[in-house]
């Protein structure tokens, strides 16, 4: 389908009529909840998201847009060359100058070779005229050659300098940029990251400074040398002898013209080719990241196949556009013979006629070409210098935007003494990053001084928002924030800051000692200058205070404890005591608990609520919490909803009131009394380790004993740790898990076995292409024959007309064997870069195909991996892949030319004069070395570039990821500073490699004048003693000199070898990976039906990228076919994990999970899966049609019939039927042109057309508004009937028909019984039931 036809498809369904129910909207269901209106709700379409220029902030009155707008606007600067060395110091712009004026003499260095090389060939026709004698001859070639040498000389040290000046300033200004840019994003306010995210600033701070120290660095230099040479080789050219110079310039047009005739085929062939795989990638990012749904219907086959239908388009575009490049190398190379016939044919003619002499004839033929082939250097290096200003822009805009909020700012007053007394007045408040929901409205609140206020209500209401607002982290849309009745809005930001202290939820350690993470609370403060002792004092003591000091100092390294690489030794309430120190350490008047506990296990709170009440004393604190036990004591409760206080008093106050507060604590209370104690749960933990341990001891003896859990020595230590003795284990399994699977090692040869096989079947084209390549590699010794006889016909002196007209035809003759050969070129060329585009792209090809269904193939617990996020594999698809190509066909090609090319010419060389031979191929490793070495430095200057700054920028990503954190501890100077010393240690460590690495360039670019010294003294010498004639001395020197030098330029063409073999590595290493439960397989018993008994049978559970944590702890579960079964709990008690148990996504470590009585993981685990269908929180549709969607449902071809069926019980049928294209509408990428209520029932109706045993619901409607939750719901209840059915709910209203419901509480099930019995029970059912009411208030 071409590109065109697509958009146009995509843009339609704006235009479509609004619904076939006679025009119903979204808005008028909600009043009439009449059963009619489910029919009607939800039909509208959805049209494609607007462009993003909408303003989002219309809707809002101009005085609050005007406020939001400025905490995210970000200015756009126009960048010139100007902006770019804005930061160089006057240090830079001399080295810049300096390095200039040598890539300049450089650049004009190879042309004044070819002057040298003809006045020697004139030097040779003078003596063998007789026109010298030989000692003048002898002192003559001496001069002559010591030029060579001295040009030798010049070139490496201009080319050293102008390399690395370049290099060094690049890096200097780049570095420059990044320290301003990381300073410019510590200014900024929060509000400017919640829309950036903290990926793109780690994206701007890495990439795009690398293009612009790629744009400023060595490529100018190579940019400036390559024009120069262009016109000095010109220059040189017309002083020589203009006629001929004119003439040949014709040659520069012929190559400008081929060069940039392919390139229009080029450039428009690869965005062909990057638009096919695109749409190709975007189905594998699809598949990949919705690869659990692919996994539970079991359409991996299918989907591949979909991908596998773009990669054939991508393939066509792809050939052409690699033949392209062949044909356009061909022509490249048919320029180059032609202009030596029309050179030597048309040179002939003005020697004739006395007009000039053969050794000008030469200087300006080689000059000419010196010169055209240089331009071609230019293009690609002016490309990276406009990709530098593009990128440039992206961070000026950064870096010119001034901060609303700018806590480095020395504006704003400081207060002498502070009280500590905050009032909110009349706030209304609205984020930035999400303008269409307002979070508070009018709220006044008053927080006394050196009291406790606690903040309680359903997640939303706004109890973070006060926090965030007291710290200005945002600005409020309307009122005020007082402190001490100072509006905080005129306070200086970075001193307000240090007078409160945060922890919140999640604790951000840096990755630093222990003792310099609580250290990071006194920046800012008095106690920040005092000395060493003072200083370690207060830290020891904060550390006390916070209940963590005894665990520290049991650790081995004690306060010196790294925390970073060893994080996850600390357990999560450790971190949060370390966090509780570093806020207390500085004595602050307001203290910020952000629901400092809810993220830890019951032991842990216990400990860390003890340390946050000693915290507490006699500080003005604001908790929020989410476990009302922890508040009991606060002087004040406030009770939120939905941006609104609803009510506040003291707990006695509230639970006299009989409101939403006491609700809420009643639900609570009764559920504590289920809760395990913190030694029950320490007892079924060792239970459990017991069982972790025996079961990884067990795999360990089936592999061979290599996965096994090693005791870890830091064990003892644990059992130190203040935590029970009983997760000394877990530690070390935790660390045993995480060592990432080594990679294996495979030789060179299994790797180019691999790449072959997947071109077996091309085999005979890349017979006839190595062939062609044969015949390619042969034209230069050729031509060597053609050039050293017109030299040798040319040079006779012309006595008689005879001897003219035996040089004018020899000289025609000649010339026309040059155009022979520049056709048989062309056409060897052409033919080989054809063959090898087809090899190679049919191997890319197959080679993506293959790791796509390899992908498909692996289970569930790959993907949880962070390397094997869906963007990772979706990149690894689209360039390792691609790079696979550098060990196949393209590459044995470029090595078959070039050893024809070197075997012919020794051969031929040896053949006619075997001393200077000799002589000359002792040169040939030194220049093939220096043409493939000057290709590989500057893609290895990139490289290095790239690399030398991961370190710093892991860093800076790490402290503006954490800005909050950062923000709150005002450390941003401090970030800063270690930034700027980190660039500064690499800045230094760069040079010094720079310093050594471009002596190897600055030689590869030199030593070639060299090789030309010796073999013209040594040829010279021979000729001086009569033993050679100029024929010998030219054939043989042009033939291996020359041939040596093309040899070493075909590197540049060949693709790069090194990433090829890491590629093909990590291919080998996927296709050779087995996953535990794999779809591939035939194993396990065959299954024919199903009644629906599924029993848990003591199931744990843990998942195995975190194993510390226990996610399942012995669950017992039973369920009757048929039976409506409701999985409830806090979020991260196991419900969602059983569900994925039951698709088999993982095994249980122990227990197992039976199906009518047979273990699922004995079965044959596709057949097992066809029996249940899954429906999950975010719908999963792909590109194509709506009935493409329905049918990758099915176990096997539907009728039309089935798929009105299923889609009518999905509540969906009438919907698709009022769309014009019916069931052919395409639903665009992900599912985008459809509702969310519309993607969930089309996602129901795939589930239903396989005809279900299991119907397993994950939180289907969730995150569905509740117009549309109605419908979905609707549509659920019917599919559910004759069906096992699972369902997990967030809203318990969802689920209240339920046959059975069972509650889960970390791992285990609390309570079961229907709606009723559960309410009457007033335990932990009845308390989520609560906390939900209080949400709707």
């Amino acid at each position: 389908m071409a590109a065109g036809s697509l958009s146009e498809k995509e843009g339609e369904p704006s235009t479509l009529p609004v619904s076939s129910h006679g025009g119903s909207t979204k808005g008028d269901t909600i009043h009439k909840p009449d059963p009619l209106s489910l029919e009607k709700a939800d039909t509208q379409v959805v049209s494609p998201k607007k462009s993003l220029d909408d303003d989002p902030y219309k809707h809002l009155p101009e005085r609050e847009a005007k406020i939001l707008k400025e905490q995210v606007f970000t200015p756009d600067v126009k960048v010139g060359i100007a902006t770019l060395y804005r930061y160089a110091t006057h240090n830079d712009l001399l080295i810049i100058f300096v390095s200039a004026i040598c890539a300049i003499a450089a650049g004009a260095a190879l042309p004044l070779m070819t002057v040298i090389f003809g006045n020697l060939q004139g030097t040779f026709q003078n003596y063998f005229a007789g026109i010298t004698t030989y000692d003048d001859f002898t002192d003559e070639l001496a001069r002559l050659v010591l030029y060579f040498v001295y040009l030798a000389i010049g070139e490496f040290v201009t080319m050293y300098i102008t390399t690395v000046g370049f290099i060094y300033s690049g890096e200097h200004i780049s570095g420059k940029i990044r320290e301003h840019y990381l300073e410019s994003c510590m200014r900024q306010n929060i509000g400017f990251f919640d829309k950036l995210g903290a990926g793109e600033v780690t994206t701007r701070i890495t990439a795009d400074t690398n293009l612009i120290q790629e744009g400023i660095s060595e490529k100018v230099g190579l940019t400036l040398q390559a024009l120069a040479t262009f016109i000095a080789a010109f220059v040189i050219g017309f002083v020589s002898f203009w006629k001929l110079t004119l003439i040949l310039l014709s040659t520069v047009v012929a190559l400008t013209l081929v060069m940039g005739g392919g390139s229009q085929f080029i450039i428009k062939f690869s965005k062909q080719n990057i638009a096919a795989y695109a749409e190709g990638g975007s189905v594998a990012d699809e598949v990949i990241s919705s690869v659990r749904n692919a996994i539970a219907f079991g359409t991996q086959d299918r989907l591949a196949r979909r991908y596998d239908a773009h990669l054939t388009r991508a393939e066509h575009f792809g050939f052409r556009l690699k033949g392209s490049i062949g044909v356009m190398v061909a022509g490249m190379m048919t320029v180059l013979y032609l202009n030596y016939g029309l050179a030597f044919w048309q040179g002939s003619r003005f020697l004739l006629s006395g007009d000039t002499e053969l050794r000008k004839i030469l200087t300006v033929m080689m000059s000419v070409m010196i010169g055209a082939f240089n331009l071609g250097n230019i293009a690609p290096n002016l490309q990276a210098f406009v990709t530098a200003l593009g990128a440039a822009a992206k961070i000026y805009n950064t870096i010119d935007r001034e901060s609303p909020i700018d806590s480095s700012s020395e504006e704003g007053a400081k207060l002498e003494n502070v009280v500590g007394t905050i009032r909110l007045e009349n706030i209304k408040h609205i984020y930035p990053s999400r303008p269409d929901v307002v979070v508070m409205e009018d709220v006044s609140l008053v927080i006394p001084a050196g009291k406790t206020t606690a903040l309680v209500g359903a997640s939303g209401s706004g109890k973070s928002t006060i926090v965030g607002l007291v710290e200005r982290f945002y600005k409020p849309i309307e009122g005020k924030v007082y402190l001490d009745d100072v509006d905080i809005s005129t306070l200086n930001v970075r001193w307000l800051r240090q007078q409160i202290a945060l922890v919140s939820q999640e604790p951000t350690l840096f990755a630093c000692t222990i003792y310099d993470n609580i250290r990071h609370g006194l920046i800012g403060t008095k106690w920040e200058s005092e000395s060493e002792e003072q200083q370690r004092e207060r830290i020891y003591e904060a550390a006390r205070k916070a209940n963590a000091h005894d665990f520290i100092i049991s650790l081995p390294e004690g306060y010196e404890t790294n925390v970073g690489e060893r994080g996850f030794l600390l357990s999560g309430g450790q971190k949060q005591r370390i966090a509780i120190a570093r806020a207390i350490v500085s004595d602050p008047k307001i203290l910020l608990l952000d629901e400092a506990t809810s993220a830890l296990d019951t032991k842990s709170e216990g400990v860390v609520q003890a340390a946050l009440e000693v915290a507490a004393e006699g500080r003005t604190t604001i908790t929020i919490a989410h476990r009302l036990s922890t508040i009991k004591d606060a002087h004040n409760i406030v009770v939120m909803a939905q941006g609104r206080i609803v009510e506040q008093g003291t707990h006695a106050e509230l639970l006299a009131k009989r409101g939403a507060y006491y609700k809420l604590v009643t639900a609570q209370a009764i559920a504590a009394v289920n809760e395990m104690t913190a030694e029950e749960e320490a007892a079924l933990d060792q239970a459990e380790e017991a069982a972790l341990i025996r079961k990884a001891t067990r795999n360990s003896q089936k592999e061979g004993g290599a996965a096994g859990y090693v005791e870890d020595p830091e064990d003892n230590i644990a059992e130190k740790l203040d935590r029970s003795k009983s997760q000394q284990s877990v530690s070390s399994v935790a660390i045993a898990a995480r060592k990432k699977e080594e990679p294996k090692e495979y030789g060179l040869w299994t790797l180019i076995k691999l790449i072959a096989s997947f071109n077996k079947k091309e085999w005979h084209m890349m017979l006839v292409g190595i062939f062609f390549s044969a015949i390619c590699g042969a034209g230069n010794p050729t031509q060597a024959v053609f050039f050293a006889k017109l030299i040798s016909s040319l040079s006779r002196p012309i006595v008689n007309e005879e001897i003219r007209a035996s040089i004018k035809s020899d000289a025609s003759f000649w010339c026309l064997m040059y155009l022979m050969l520049a056709l048989v070129q062309c056409l060897a060329f052409s033919v080989q870069g054809w063959l090898f585009a087809k090899c190679s792209e049919r191997l890319i090809h197959r080679v993506r195909d293959m790791a796509f269904r390899s992908f498909l193939r692996q289970d569930v617990e790959f993907f949880d991996r962070d390397e094997n996020s869906a963007g990772a594999l979706t990149s690894f698809l689209s360039t390792e892949t691609t790079h696979v190509a550098g060990l196949s066909g393209v590459t044995l090609g470029t090595i078959i030319m070039v050893l024809t090319t070197l075997i012919a010419a020794c051969t031929v060389a040896l053949a006619l004069g075997w001393k200077l031979a000799l002589v000359c191929i002792a040169t040939i490793p030194i220049l093939l070395g220096c043409g493939f070495y000057r290709f590989w430095m500057i893609a290895h200057y990139q490289r290095r570039a790239k690399s030398a700054y991961a370190g710093s920028a892991s860093y800076a990503s790490e402290a503006i990821t954490a800005m909050r954190t950062v923000a709150s501890l005002t450390r941003e100077q401090d970030v800063l500073q270690h930034y700027k010393d980190s660039l500064a240690k690499q800045q230094h460590a760069s040079l010094i490699s720079v310093l050594k690495s471009s002596l190897l360039f600055a030689a590869s670019n030199s030593l070639m004048f060299l090789a030309f010294a010796l073999g013209f003294w040594y040829g010279g010498t021979l000729i001086a003693k009569h033993e050679y004639d100029m024929f010998t001395f030219f054939i043989v020197f042009s033939s291996v000199i020359f041939g040596a030098q093309s040899a070493g330029s075909v590197f540049s063409f060949a693709p790069d070898m090194g990433k090829a073999t890491e590629a093909a590595r990590d291919l080998k290493e996927l296709f050779d990976r087995k996953p535990t439960v794999d779809t591939w397989s035939d194993e396990g018993d065959s299954i024919k039906q199903v009644d629906g008994t599924i029993e848990f049978r003591d199931v744990h559970f843990r998942y195995p990228t975190r194993p510390e944590q226990p996610v399942l702890r012995g669950l017992n579960l039973s369920i009757q076919p048929g039976q409506y079964v409701a999985l409830v709990g806090a979020s991260g008690c196991g419900k969602s994990t059983t569900i994925a148990l039951l698709e088999r996504f993982y095994d249980p470590l122990s227990g197992g999970i039976f199906i009518d009585g047979r273990e699922i993981s004995s079965l044959n685990v596709n057949e097992y899966r066809s029996f249940i269908a899954l429906v999950s929180q975010e719908p999963t549709l792909y590109q194509g049609t709506v009935r493409d969607n329905i049918i990758l449902g099915a176990n096997s071809d539907v009728t039309d019939e089935q798929i009105k069926f299923a889609c009518q019980e999905a509540n969906i049928y009438d919907f698709i039927m009022s769309l014009p294209d019916g069931m052919n509408t395409l639903v665009g990428s992900k599912g985008a042109l459809l509702s969310g209520g519309q993607k969930q029932r089309i996602a129901i109706a795939r589930a239903l057309i396989r005809d279900p045993k299991i119907l397993l619901l994950d939180e289907a409607t969730s995150a569905l508004d509740s117009e549309s939750e109605h419908v979905v719901q609707a549509a659920l209840d019917k599919a559910a009937k004759g069906r096992t059915t699972i369902a997990v709910a967030h809203r318990l209203s969802t689920i209240q028909k339920a046959d059975i419901i069972y509650v889960f509480d970390q791992g285990r099930i609390v309570e079961q019984g229907t709606h009723s019995e559960l309410m009457k029970k007033n335990g932990r059912y009845a308390e989520l039931v609560n906390l939900q009411s209080l949400e709707k208030h």
